[in-house]
């Protein structure tokens, strides 16, 4: 009779990873290359979208109620162990920036990246998401490798080393740029409402996404539903992903869809930001992000904070309806109403039911 195992799904999974890891018949030690990539963005931004594309599913993109997970597998050459990448999406726009730290841990932080949507057909949104999202990212990050410099000094510290490598030292730009602590892409999603913006809108978007996007030493790439740009986001997606090569081609054209690979792109090629000496003169400002950021928002001055966060009752969406839940939560909703009906009444007035 078979000896039933006590092991785990996990135990298992483990297992299964060190076989695959271990020399093959011919002695040949085949390592397997595991990734993580949180995307987040604006809400209804495409980042559904952008995901099942580099996964290659015909899916049609359903809401992201909070932070969902999948995963996707590639094997770099014929007859070798498939390459796993975990893949996080943040839904909600900057409704639930405290669900970051759960896909970013100290264990997974040495092969983690992060994919940042912004939706190019709403500017008024733009810089406020991508500073939300990305501060509450950074802080957890560096808390993390706080954390690190005591248990793990060796990774804390090939993970700052890693930070500059996008640029070489001799870069004019090395001493000026503030590199995001792990990989990133920027994506400037809905290009083919973008196109339609008075150009000079689209220059000052186009000049200030670059300026950020080289500060924090993340790669840049314009898209939309066109098979052609996707292609393009998919390049800088894999790379992050399944260590595939990273591409060096370079699009930094203000009328045409932006390509710019981390690195690949200087100040002096950007230009000073989009306002007259005068305007800039006048603007009080800390660091060179700031001074963008308040150029910027003179011309698409920002929604608030409050404006972003998701109001909508996820309980209500029909997407997630399931009949015996539904009314169970009804019945308990009539109960609520009736307590608080009870509640306001005097206690002389409240209705007890009797033993």
């Amino acid at each position: 009779m078979p000896k039933a195992s006590s092991d785990t799904l996990w135990d298992l999974a483990i297992a299964e990873v060190e076989n695959r890891e271990n020399p093959d018949d011919d002695g040949k030690h085949v390592e397997i290359w595991e990734k993580s990539v949180l995307f987040m963005g604006n809400k209804n931004g495409g980042k559904t979208t952008i995901i099942l594309r580099c996964l290659e599913r015909d899916e049609i993109p359903k809401p992201t109620l909070a932070l969902e997970y999948t995963f996707g597998r590639r094997a770099r050459r014929h007859n070798t162990p498939k390459d796993i990448a975990h893949f996080w999406e943040l839904g909600g726009g900057t409704s639930l920036l405290e669900l970051i730290r759960i896909p970013i841990t100290s264990n997974n932080i040495r092969s983690f990246a992060v994919v940042l949507v912004l939706d190019l057909s709403k500017p008024n949104e733009l810089w406020t998401t991508m500073e939300k999202l990305l501060q509450v990212t950074r802080n957890h990050v560096k808390k993390i490798l706080t954390k690190l410099e005591k248990t793990n000094p060796e990774v804390a510290t090939e993970i700052k080393q890693r930070m500059r490598n996008n640029l070489q030292r001799d870069h004019p730009d090395y001493e000026l740029v503030d590199p995001f602590p792990i990989p990133l892409v920027i994506i400037g999603s809905k290009y083919d409402i973008f196109h339609e913006f008075d150009s000079e809108m689209r220059k000052i978007i186009s000049k200030t996404l670059r300026f950020v996007s080289h500060y924090y030493g993340a790669s840049l790439v314009f898209t939309s539903k066109s098979e052609a740009l996707l292609l393009k986001a998919r390049v800088l997606i894999n790379h992050l992903a399944f260590g595939y090569d990273k591409s060096k081609s370079v699009s930094v054209d203000h009328s045409k869809p932006l390509f710019i690979p981390a690195g690949l792109d200087s100040l002096s090629q950007i230009g000073p930001p989009p306002a007259s000496d005068s305007d800039i003169g006048k603007m009080r400002a800390n660091t060179p992000l700031e001074l963008w950021k308040k150029v910027f928002e003179k011309t698409f001055p920002p929604k608030s904070f409050c404006d972003l966060q998701d109001t909508k009752d996820p309980a209500q969406d029909l997407q997630y309806a399931e009949y015996e839940v539904d009314v169970m939560r009804a019945q308990k909703n009539q109960e609520l109403e009736q307590y608080k009906r009870n509640a306001s009444k005097s206690w002389k007035e409240m209705d007890f039911d009797p033993d």
